[in-house]
């Protein structure tokens, strides 16, 4: 038997660290289990995703529907002449209705394309709106734009077009809402008049896109449309719309209201996004990341707007790659799903169309969208409607709420909310016209 070294007087006992293999039992007995001794992969912790500390509006509750025979209808005006003003707005009950009438809208089409909505699902009142996008459209192409040698600001034969428009709106009225009551077809078509761009200034924005829904939310404030209209509404009169206002936009060359058109989405319209990404909602496979595939926008642009509209702003810009000519969209496709899209949108129309001053200081008010108590009233100086305007007409000065300094002519926003640039779609038009439409610029390193 073999000695064993006897231990120091007061020397521990050494032992192993770890403790000894277990032996598998069975047929592999004496072969050591290394189970223990393998240490456990885990998987690797992702980056919590950077939340956005504004919570998303919700839809808020629409005051009830007013009773026609109380109002006195009367052509709407500008009330939101200062800071004052546009805050008594955002507390008001027509906030409200405002918010609640865009948001429905859009969860009216969520997981909806454009053609799922028929023929057969049109209303009467639906089918008339068409019919007068569609004469709109035939008086646009019967007014072909002056020769202004390659310009690229807007066209003045715009405003033939305009007056045009507004020479027929009164009859077009007359026949939606077959009411004798001249007043009232005043007041809807002062909202339509608006839709189509600024007659002194031959610009367009998310403004007048804003009037265009406020012309539809006074027709539902007549009961003229219902809830049960609004998916056609966004899916197939406000697609018609759009189609015009691009005819519009190319003809005569409308400049963006504003330097940066919709803070970097689109030089003109603001709606498509937020009623595309609603669309998207919950698509099987057209992700974010899916504008930057051409064959996606081309095969599926005609049934969802947001492809739709970044296949558009791609056909006007003189250079390629959205990265370089609509930056914020570019970002936004970095989004995780069409939810959080949605949702964004919806922050940015509270705090960039509804929220800001220069925008809102051209909203009208009347009896169906009335002015809040207390704001300026129509008769003070300055509270002028859109249409009032003459070129070189007299200056507002004003502060807003930020305490900017704003001096605002009839004929221009001023350097204060933006310069007056040239249209991005005129530079594509003068492109074609030169037959080098289809040579886009790249960027070095695109």
């Amino acid at each position: 038997m073999a000695a064993t070294s006897p231990t120091a007087p007061g020397e521990a006992t050494k032992t192993s660290s770890s403790p000894a293999p277990q032996l598998l039992p069975g047929p592999n007995r004496g072969i050591p289990s290394l189970k223990d001794r393998i240490p456990k992969l885990e998987p690797r912790r992702r980056k919590a995703e950077r939340q956005n500390p504004v919570p998303v509006p919700e839809t808020p509750t629409a005051p009830p529907r007013p009773d026609p025979a109380t109002l006195t209808f009367a052509v709407p005006t500008r009330r939101i002449l200062s800071p004052k003003d546009h805050q008594l707005f955002l507390s008001s009950p027509t906030y409200a209705l405002v918010l609640s009438f865009i948001f429905r809208l859009s969860e009216s089409v969520i997981d909806k394309p454009i053609s799922s909505v028929k023929d057969a699902d049109l209303s009467p009142t639906v089918k008339s709106i068409l019919a007068i996008l569609d004469e709109t459209d035939a008086l646009c192409r019967d007014s072909p734009p002056d020769d202004q040698s390659g310009s690229r600001f807007g066209n003045k034969t715009f405003r033939v077009f305009l007056d045009k428009v507004k020479q027929r709106s009164l009859s077009w009225h007359a026949d939606l809402l077959g009411l004798p009551d001249p007043a009232v077809a005043a007041e809807l078509s002062a909202y339509l008049t608006q839709s189509f761009g600024n007659r002194s200034r031959i610009d367009y924005g998310s403004g007048h896109e804003l009037n265009f829904f406020m012309w539809l939310l006074c027709l539902y404030q007549l009961a003229r449309l219902e809830r049960g209209d609004f998916s056609a509404l966004v899916l197939r009169v406000f697609t018609r719309y759009l189609a015009v206002m691009r005819r519009v936009q190319s003809t005569y060359y409308l400049e963006p209201a504003g330097s940066h058109g919709v803070w970097g989405l689109d030089d003109y319209q603001f709606l498509p996004f937020l009623f595309g990404a609603s669309q998207l909602m919950h698509h099987p496979f057209i992700t974010p990341r899916a504008i930057h595939q051409e064959l996606t926008l081309e095969e599926f642009g005609a049934e969802y707007m947001y492809l739709g509209q970044v296949a558009f702003v791609n056909s006007t810009k003189t250079v390629k790659g959205l990265r370089w000519h609509s930056p914020m969209l570019d970002d936004i496709s970095s989004a995780k799903n069409w939810g959080k899209i949605e949702g964004g949108m919806r922050r940015m129309f509270v705090n960039e169309v509804l929220g800001k001053l220069p925008v809102m200081q051209h909203f009208l008010f009347g009896s169906l969208i009335p002015a809040a108590e207390g704001m300026s009233e129509p008769k003070e100086p300055g509270a002028n409607g859109e249409e009032e305007e003459e070129e070189d007409g007299e200056v507002e000065v004003f502060d807003d709420k930020e305490g900017v300094r704003h001096v605002h002519q009839a004929s221009g926003w001023g350097d204060c909310c933006g310069i007056k640039v040239p249209s991005s779609i005129a530079a594509a038009e003068e492109m074609k016209k030169r037959g080098v439409g289809e040579q886009l610029r790249r960027i070095p390193f695109d």
